[in-house]
C-alpha cells in the first residue's frame, strides 16, 4: 500500500490531470489548510525538482522521503507498520506543522507584502504541472 501511493503521487507528478482531493478548508472560507499544496510538493520532490518543491510547501520533500522509507520498510517486512514512531513524533510533527502555517498566513496575508507570497496560490502553477 506505501509503495502504491508513493508510486501514484509520483505519477502525478508528471499528469496532473489525475484526481486528488481538493482542500475542503480553502474551498470553504478561501484560507489555505496547514498540508495545502504539501501533495504537490511531494509529487515534485519524487520527480527531484526540489527547487519547485520547497516554493510549493517546505515539508514536500520531508514527507517524500518519509513515504520512500515507508515503502521500502513495509516492501522488506511485509507490514504496514513503520514502528518506533511515538506520540511525541507525531506532537511535534503537527506542532512543526502548525508553526510552518501560522508564518505563511502571516506572510501572505497578515504583513500585506505585495509581491512575497507564502502561498502559492495567487501564481501560475501550471510550472510546477510539467513533468
Amino acid at each position: 500500500m506505501p509503495a502504491s501511493l508513493t508510486a501514484y503521487l509520483w505519477l502525478k507528478g508528471g499528469y496532473p490531470g489525475l484526481p486528488g482531493f481538493s482542500c475542503p478548508l480553502r474551498a470553504l472560507t478561501g484560507i489555505p489548510c496547514p498540508s495545502c499544496f504539501l501533495t504537490r510538493a511531494t509529487c515534485a520532490s519524487l520527480r527531484g525538482d526540489f527547487s519547485s518543491a520547497i516554493k510549493l510547501h517546505a515539508f514536500g520533500p520531508l514527507l517524500a522521503v518519509g513515504l520512500v522509507i515507508w515503502s521500502l520498510a513495509a516492501l522488506r517486512r511485509r507490514r504496514l507498520g513503520l514502528g518506533g514512531i511515538q506520540a511525541w513524533h507525531l506532537a511535534a510533527t503537527a506542532l512543526a506543522l502548525g508553526a510552518y502555517w501560522a508564518l505563511r498566513l502571516v506572510f501572505s496575508y497578515g504583513l500585506g507584502l505585495e509581491g512575497f507570497l507564502a502561498f502559492p496560490a495567487l501564481i501560475d502553477l501550471s510550472a510546477f504541472a510539467t513533468g
